[in-house]
């Protein structure tokens, strides 16, 4: 399918973000990896159920709270790492985030952000 070949084309294009090891693009409904890459040091299809759990906590909060903002990123900073997730509020992305990986010693997550934003706009599954 063209449209899944562009999004999965794009999780590979995330690479090119400096101190960027590993990303994917999860259906946070189902926890699942539509499509991943990259090399973190631990398993992807687990992170991206774990962090599925993490987006769907905000979201019912935010619902509670009476919050109508939509989600741009959630960010978790480890003492080695940065964690990355990007909500796609997109129509043809609906109920998807990008989840990225980086290195903190390697990237500047300004600059990371920034791209991924872009990215994230062109994303369609």
């Amino acid at each position: 399918d063209a449209q899944e070949s562009r999004g999965l084309g794009d999780v590979y294009k995330r690479q090119a973000i400096e101190g960027a090891t590993g990303a994917a693009i999860v259906d946070y409904g189902s926890g699942m990896a539509l499509a991943q890459g990259g090399n973190p040091s631990f398993d992807l299809g687990i992170a991206a159920a774990g962090n599925s759990n993490v987006v769907r906590a905000k979201l019912a909060t935010m619902r509670d709270l009476g919050v109508t903002d939509e989600i741009d990123d959630i960010l978790i900073t480890l003492s080695s790492q940065y964690h990355l997730i990007n909500v796609l509020n997109a129509t043809g992305a609906s109920g998807l985030f990008i989840y990225l990986v980086l290195n903190s010693a390697s990237a500047n997550l300004a600059l990371a952000r920034h791209k991924l934003k872009g990215i994230a706009a062109q994303i369609e599954v």
